[in-house]
């Protein structure tokens, strides 16, 4: 998959996972904004109860949709017969999707009214969406092969090294930035880290790098660089920036991962096991959809 495919292919999820929060909200507003005591009387009741053809449809639908994508993204990870079927972070991007807009089907499905065992299968399953987003963040910091292997320590530091000296050639028109790139490039600075300082430093770097690249734009606009010069000499800026962090933040960020794993598991499994006792139970009590 290209790039310009691979925007396309993230971009449609972002579209339909937008356009189903967005439909949702706006058909079901009065119904879900009025009193719980009161909404009998509402002409969408019949169709929007959880018990409904439509909040039971968004309930059986946004179940469906977790469950098939944690089960593909699980089989494609684990199976080394799948290794070459496609690239695992396109497998997790649909995987994200798929247990994005799931939750937010289940959610039009309760008709936001929590209560009894299922409230404790809901909230799980906002804790592992809120974990998700946290794993998400973490898991792209380590970095990998285009296949979602991770790279060794070793092969990254020997990455970084090929880039400065390609970067330092570029560059010989201004040695202070040369230095200033240097410190901004430094894997020490990374290094050793909680996570509150982590994140002081993502936000403080944020202005740091831009207002670096600004400064690295109008030199080489100033020394006659040509416009194609000018990009591919700011993407190796950049590309060596993020190596550095990366490679000062590996261990951590291994780490973080680890415990992650250990923090999402357990509300994963109590979402779907009270999911499934809420399915069997809803079975038993005749309750049908449209089928």
């Amino acid at each position: 998959m290209n790039k310009k495919l691979h925007v396309i292919y993230v971009g449609s999820f972002f579209v339909v996972g937008l356009a189903v929060l967005v439909l949702l909200a706006i058909n079901g507003y009065q119904y879900y904004s009025t009193p719980i005591e009161e909404r009998f009387f509402d002409p969408s009741h019949a169709a929007l109860k959880p018990s409904g053809a439509c909040g039971h449809g968004f309930g059986i639908i946004g179940t469906l949709m977790m469950i098939f994508g944690v089960a593909i993204y699980m089989i494609r990870k684990r199976s080394r017969k799948l290794f070459t079927f496609g690239y695992l972070k396109h497998w997790l991007e649909f995987h994200i999707f798929l247990c994005t807009v799931g939750p937010i089907l289940v959610l039009y499905h309760t008709a936001f009214k929590f209560g009894g065992i299922v409230s404790v299968s809901f909230w799980s399953m906002v804790l592992v969406v809120l974990s998700g987003v946290v794993g998400r963040f973490i898991y792209i910091q380590i970095p990998r092969t285009i296949q979602g292997k991770e790279i060794d320590i070793n092969d990254l530091a020997s990455m970084r090294e090929d880039l400065i000296e390609k970067m330092k050639l570029e560059m010989l028109f201004d040695v202070r930035q040369i230095k200033e790139l240097d410190e901004l490039a430094s894997p020490e600075r990374y290094k050793s880290l909680n996570i509150l300082d982590t994140l002081l430093l993502y936000f403080k770097d944020f202005f740091q790098v831009r207002s670096f690249l600004s400064k690295l734009k109008k030199n080489m606009a100033a020394a006659g660089f040509s416009k194609i010069k000018k990009k591919e000499i700011i993407n190796k800026a950049q590309a060596e920036i993020i190596l550095s962090r990366r490679l000062g933040m590996l261990r951590t960020m291994q780490n973080l991962f680890r415990y992650w794993h250990v923090a999402h598991l357990p509300f994963a499994i109590a979402m779907f096991v009270i999911m499934i006792i809420h399915v069997i139970v809803t079975i038993t009590f005749g309750y049908k959809w449209i089928l």
